[in-house]
């Protein structure tokens, strides 16, 4: 399975503009490497403009989920749409949306953890809703967004579920990039499943992003790893036969003991 992952500098604040630099960045990618699965960053469309996101963030995914189905339908692609800033019931959610080739929405997610670092539970609501499985092509695979990484829990529950592939869509600062690397190969390691991130790059009111977007395989093997300030697109193949393989190799998940924690 091959993936595709825009590590994107965000034009903060301008959602149409930023459609516009994916719309291009898609037909570019998708006509040079014919990718299985799109990845995109955390809050894509806005940056982490967070004190006008009443201005600019969209309502119920009007605005992106067309776009997300329109661009999986003409490309015959899935795609993890990375997040975008939500309007719903009077709140305001880090809400992120898949779509598969036949530009279905198959899954939708709210952030469930709010980074106080940034300030971001002053503007946006927690997600209330647990996170599940979802599936593209026939394989199993979850999706968290950016502070839920430092939360084990998470990503253990998907692995529980049978989820081979694990999608973490940020805006990771450089401040904390070596827990990002760290996290990351932590997550891979302790479920046996692969981690696909994508971060951005570039600075913001004086926040910089660390970029180092990652493939990382169900050992711990990093496959590609993003530069940290260039706006890059990082493309791999996933050998997605090889989480049964270490899951049998070393088999964590048969150990557990769970009655005992």
């Amino acid at each position: 399975m091959k993936y595709a992952i825009f590590q994107m500098s965000i034009i903060a604040g301008k959602p149409s503009e930023n459609r516009k630099k994916v719309l291009h960045w898609a037909e570019k990618t998708m006509e040079s490497t014919f990718p299985d699965i799109l990845v995109l960053p955390e809050m894509w469309t806005t940056g982490y403009s967070l004190s006008i996101l009443e201005e600019v963030a969209e309502e119920n995914g009007q605005d992106t989920i067309p776009f997300l189905t329109e661009l999986a339908k003409r490309f015959n692609v899935n795609i993890i749409g990375g997040s975008v800033a939500n309007k719903k019931n009077g709140c305001i959610y880090n809400s992120s949306f898949v779509v598969n080739r036949l530009g279905e929405l198959v899954y939708e997610y709210d952030k469930i953890h709010l980074v106080p670092m940034l300030d971001e539970h002053l503007y946006l609501e927690g997600g209330k809703k647990k996170v599940s499985i979802f599936e593209l092509d026939g394989i199993k695979m979850g999706l968290i967004i950016c502070y839920d990484l430092r939360f084990p829990e998470l990503s253990r529950e998907l692995a529980l579920k049978g989820a081979e592939v694990l999608h973490v869509v940020a805006e990771w600062p450089t401040v904390r990039k070596e827990h990002w690397h760290t996290l990351q190969k932590a997550r891979a390691i302790e479920n046996q499943m692969f981690v696909v991130s994508c971060n951005c790059v570039g600075t913001y009111n004086n926040v910089e992003y660390a970029g180092m977007s990652m493939i990382i395989d169900p050992w711990g093997s990093e496959l590609s790893v993003g530069q940290e300030q260039s706006e890059e697109t990082i493309v791999n193949d996933l050998a997605l036969e090889l989480t049964a393989k270490v899951r049998k190799d070393v088999p964590v998940f048969s150990s557990r003991v769970p009655e005992l924690y």
